[in-house]
């Protein structure tokens, strides 16, 4: 018997498995993960095969190149495989730190907090933990046991994310459904002033959590709505929780979306998706020294909230390196002046288009909304849509935009009419050309009243029927 160097037939190859067992991918996903995603991709046909990606674009296996209007859902917000952020997580694991001893304290989790709240100075400590949703799990346990009152306050539409407590603040009944009994929790209207006062009087609010922008529909708080709030829960010995999670560095085209309006200032921030770089999960919570200081009030209580995983190297690493690209390379400011020259050029088209209803949002966060024609052919073919399933005309706009212009963007909710752009932050000009382009495209022949997108439509609505 001939006997193997030590290790040759042990070693683990990446490059070799994905090349082996690369072409299975949907088949695996069928067989051992969420079976009902691949069978929705190959239903729109996004099943494609992605090989490679830089930036805001990406490349499939036949080497044709994608626009990228999704960014992960966020996570991607300087785009996929920045340089820097590479390198820093090159750089953290070649130092072979003595990372999570539990009984030390290492210098990267302190210097990317001190990075964080030098953005953010009424704030003064930081918890990290491994994601959004986790974030805002923190900042619920903070303000609950900070004020001793048991309730929180949400708004209606809002997402904070799917584990039991941000899923007691969760605003769409799609993801609740069949996971109760949650946290004791009341919805007011993003913006309803009166209602959040009404609910504040009962005594016994925590905390209010809002987004200052929804991610579902993109709905913007009103003017002066986040400080108002402010003032009316710090009357009331409540506090501000503000999710930052999608709208945080840079989006909106402020750093923090909140600091867009004068005066507000949080009792506790969540951040995460971009944070990342794309690579490490991490998510973080900001908030005021008062708040922390009550949590961890004893060395009894030192790990009363903590992370297995939380304030990692990789993570910590990834996060420094976004925040120094961030500021080297003006992202935040190449963030809003894009921004407003894509919605511009978005929002000249709705009087052309009579499907096309609004164009809303600020920064890269800009939400596309479609609603009922004028013209009796195209109004039949809307009812027709709107009576199988509400979305499917916003679905009808997305399969093309992928398909025939090979641009990735998302239907903003379920059973929304709406498209929500939320690009990496680095697109620029010649990414908007390409865009509004495709876009009127799209336009073009859904207002023909013919054509293969029409078709697309029948079996999408016969398909929602059948599902019923």
């Amino acid at each position: 018997m001939t006997t193997a160097e030590p290790g040759a037939s042990k070693d683990f190859d990446l490059g070799r498995l994905l090349a082996e067992r690369g072409a299975e991918r949907y088949e695996l996903h069928s067989r051992y993960l969420n079976h009902q995603l691949p069978r929705m991709l190959h239903t729109i046909g996004f099943d494609k095969v992605y090989e490679r990606a830089e930036g805001a674009h990406f490349w499939d296996s036949e080497g044709n190149d994608y626009l990228d209007m999704l960014a992960g859902f966020g996570v991607m917000g300087l785009g996929r495989h920045h340089p820097v952020v590479r390198k820093a997580l090159h750089d953290v694991l070649d130092a072979s730190l003595a990372d999570l001893t539990r009984f030390d304290c290492q210098p990267l989790p302190g210097l990317l907090a001190e990075k964080l709240l030098s953005c953010s100075p009424h704030l003064d400590r930081v918890f990290f933990g491994n994601s959004g949703t986790e974030a805002v799990e923190t900042a619920l346990k903070f303000a609950r046991y900070a004020t001793g009152r048991p309730r929180i306050l949400y708004c209606s539409h809002a997402f904070h994310g799917l584990t039991a407590g941000s899923l007691s603040v969760n605003g769409e009944d799609g993801f609740r459904d069949g996971f109760a009994p949650l946290l004791p929790d009341t919805a007011v209207a993003l913006g309803d002033l009166d209602a959040l006062e009404r609910e504040l009087k009962r005594g016994d609010v925590a905390a209010f959590v809002v987004e200052p922008i929804q991610g579902k529909g993109v709905h913007e708080a009103p003017p002066g709505f986040l400080r108002a709030a402010q003032e009316l829960l710090h009357r009331h010995g409540a506090l501000l929780v503000v999710d930052e999670v999608q709208t945080g560095l840079g989006r909106t085209g402020d750093f923090l979306a909140y600091q867009h309006e004068d005066g507000v200032e949080p009792d506790l921030v969540c951040l995460a998706k971009a944070l990342s770089g794309g690579y490490v999960p991490v998510g973080a919570t900001l908030g005021k020294d008062w708040i922390f200081k009550k949590v961890y009030s004893s060395m009894d209580r030192v790990l009363v909230h903590s992370a297995s995983y939380g304030s990692n190297a990789q993570a910590m690493a990834a996060g420094l390196a976004v925040l120094s690209v961030m500021e080297n390379e003006e992202i935040v400011a190449n963030a809003r002046t894009t921004g407003d020259l894509l919605r511009t050029r978005l929002g000249a088209l709705v009087d052309r288009y009579e499907l096309l209803h609004e164009v809303r949002g600020r920064g890269l966060m800009i939400g596309i909304e479609f609603g009922r024609p004028r013209s009796l052919g195209l109004r039949g073919r809307w009812t027709m849509l709107q009576a199988a399933r509400k979305g499917l005309f916003a679905q009808m706009v997305v399969v093309p935009l992928l398909q025939r212009h090979r641009i990735l963007t998302q239907v903003s909710g379920d059973r929304l009419e709406v498209i929500k752009l939320i690009p990496p932050l680095v697109i620029d000009e010649a990414d908007v050309n390409r865009f509004v382009a495709a876009f009127t495209d799209v336009m073009d022949e859904a207002h023909s009243g013919g054509g293969l997108m029409w078709d697309f439509g029948r079996t999408l609505a016969k398909q929602a029927l059948g599902n019923r």
